[in-house]
């Protein structure tokens, strides 16, 4: 999958950020299906990336190493500042708020759901 890297608008929008990096839109669409231009919750991840065809796994699972990640995956992170949703896409971390990585950015905790397409080929 070719992600193609957004920053977030605001710092309040990094889950709509990430939507628009998965389903290859800009943060205003994402923000327009959501009807919400601030922090997002799981439900809202989970409603916008079904509308947008994408599956997420079931539960959170506690991630220390980028080597136990799937191909793509939602990052939930706690930060110094906050909790924060990342992108992580076949070795590459895509972070609104830090920009294209190798490795995690600053976190205390990490969790991942995976993300698969909802009707594979």
């Amino acid at each position: 999958m070719d992600i193609s890297y957004i920053h977030e608008p605001t710092d309040l929008q990094c889950g709509q950020a990430v939507i628009a990096m998965v389903a290859g839109l800009t943060v205003g669409e994402v923000v327009s299906l959501l009807g919400n231009d601030r922090e997002t919750d799981l439900r809202e991840m989970r409603l916008a990336l079904g509308h947008y065809g994408f599956t997420l796994s079931p539960q959170r699972i506690p991630v220390s190493d980028r080597s136990e990640l799937p191909p793509l995956a939602l990052l939930s992170l706690e930060t110094p500042r906050c909790w924060h949703w990342s992108l992580y896409c076949s070795g590459t971390f895509y972070d609104p708020e830090h920009g294209v990585m190798d490795d995690f950015p600053a976190s205390r905790r990490r969790f991942y759901w995976e993300i698969t397409p909802a009707h594979p080929e």
